[in-house]
């Protein structure tokens, strides 16, 4: 394959081999055994976007003009090539419909791409460029779409109406529609080109797909999920002695620990992280927010504590940090950013890492178990956006265990419904066997009932997930 040699050395993939196009569809099930395959007709929407690609471009002759994973499945390889064009392509095509917020693969690739878009932006102090280019294969209600398709500004109404009330699908299996069909995918095509020219997002090293979050989520059609961001850090105003101010900004919310290599303030970058795991997100400082958390209440949102060691070098910031870390919050997790090419800070290590465990014993070791690298020191931004997403789940799995559950409204006890007779038909009841008073004995040949327990365990490491895909 066209990637393959640049996968061996674990290498950022060159522009020379990038695919015009990678598009991301929900695999749809046979019906019935030696039925045809249904996902012949995204081979044929595929096949045609490429024809029209190569035509609108200047691409040589045998060059890819799009991928798609129509012969890849769970196996030697697959997750790799998927990675690695993901790492390369230029434009992100998702064909939209019900199936497709389903599938948790498609919410990965997702993801992969849309952190590239995220690295990016923070490189180039910038909000994460647009270059997914969202296809309706069916449509889809927008309040069906989890937060990162749902915040797309994009306007399917110039693919023309049949395509809107009918989608891709509709068009390509009704002969009368076939105008209307060719016309959409000469439009989307267009579109693609035009965004791959104007958009232009560095390629990088493949992410691990085996651990990629979805970006829709647990629930992909929930869009309610939110979660709070707070940043200890100090503003170039009130610097410890001999800090360069080069890091920070005007207020804590413009600390940016990864100068030079990134130039976008550590709170936006991780706020687009989050919201790419469709939540809604809100940002704050903890000199600001310090002296109003309440322990005694519930909580309403988890919360992430984006914490930097200096921090603890003025006196009273340092003082809330112990105050705050004696109260019993566990929904909120700490992440400790620390570039490795800060020298001040590399002269300092070990000092302020001693002081920050000192102040906060509680708040590590728990964000320790949350998440090692988290709490030891996030050294580079494109570890920051592989640890965020398992910092998050665990401040949300804490946050549930922990917020108050509210009963439904009305108050009144409704009895459950009851079946009658036979399939529910109005008969009078069967007499029911007499209740045994024990369990059967094992002994005498009957088997216990089995019962399933869960056992809640932190991920602590990276753990590999199902290659399979929905």
């Amino acid at each position: 394959m066209f990637l393959r040699s640049h996968l061996r050395d674990g290498g950022r993939v060159p522009a020379s081999v990038q695919p015009y196009f990678f598009l991301s569809y929900a695999h749809t099930p046979r019906f019935g055994a030696g039925g045809p395959d249904p996902d012949m007709w995204v081979e044929r929407l595929f096949r045609d976007l490429c024809n029209h690609v190569m035509a609108l471009t200047d691409l040589p002759a045998g060059s890819e003009a799009g991928f798609m994973d129509r012969e890849i499945r769970s196996g030697e390889g697959w997750s790799e090539r998927l990675a690695a064009a993901l790492a390369a392509c230029r434009v992100f095509v998702p064909l939209f419909s019900p199936r497709y917020f389903a599938s948790e693969m498609c919410g990965k690739e997702w993801f992969a791409f849309a952190q590239r878009a995220i690295q990016h932006g923070a490189r180039h102090n910038e909000p994460p460029p647009e270059a997914i280019v969202p296809a309706l294969w069916v449509p889809v209600p927008a309040s069906h779409m989890p937060g990162p398709a749902s915040r797309l500004q994009f306007n399917h109404n110039t693919f023309g109406e049949r395509y809107v009330t009918d989608g891709l699908y509709g068009l390509i299996k009704l002969r009368s529609y076939a105008e209307q069909y060719e016309a959409a995918v000469y439009e989307l095509a267009k579109r693609i080109v035009h965004v791959a020219e104007t958009v232009r997002i560095d390629p990088i090293k493949p992410l691990d797909y085996r651990v990629v979050p979805s970006a829709f989520g647990s629930n992909g059609h929930n869009p309610a999920r939110t979660l709070h961001i707070t940043v200890a850090a100090a503003s170039r105003h009130d610097l410890p002695e001999g800090r360069s101010p080069e890091y920070y900004g005007d207020n804590a919310l413009e600390w940016n620990p990864y100068h030079p290599v990134a130039q976008r303030p550590i709170a936006y970058v991780a706020e687009d992280v989050i919201r790419n795991l469709n939540y809604q997100t809100s940002l704050g400082s903890f000199d600001d927010e310090a002296g109003h958390f309440d322990s005694k209440q519930p909580p309403t949102r988890p919360e992430i504590l984006i914490v930097d060691r200096w921090a603890v070098e003025d006196e009273q910031r340092r003082q809330r940090l112990a105050a705050f870390d004696q109260e019993h919050r566990p929904w909120i997790n700490v992440v400790v950013p620390w570039n490795r090419y800060d020298h001040q800070g590399r002269a300092k290590e070990s000092e302020l890492a001693d002081r920050l465990e000192g102040t906060m014993p509680v708040k590590m070791s728990q964000g320790r178990a949350a998440c090692r690298a988290a709490a030891n020191g996030v050294a580079s931004m494109e570890m920051l956006g592989q640890i965020l997403p398992q910092v998050v789940e665990a401040a949300a799995q804490q946050f549930l265990r922990h917020a108050q559950v509210y009963p439904p409204a009305g108050g009144t006890h409704t009895e459950r419904p009851r079946l009658v007779g036979p399939m529910g038909m109005d008969e009078p009841p069967s007499p029911l066997p007499p209740r045994a008073p024990f369990p059967p004995d094992t002994e005498a040949g009957g088997d216990p009932p089995r019962r399933s327990d869960t056992n809640d365990v932190s991920d602590t490491e990276r753990g590999d997930t199902d290659d399979s895909r929905s």
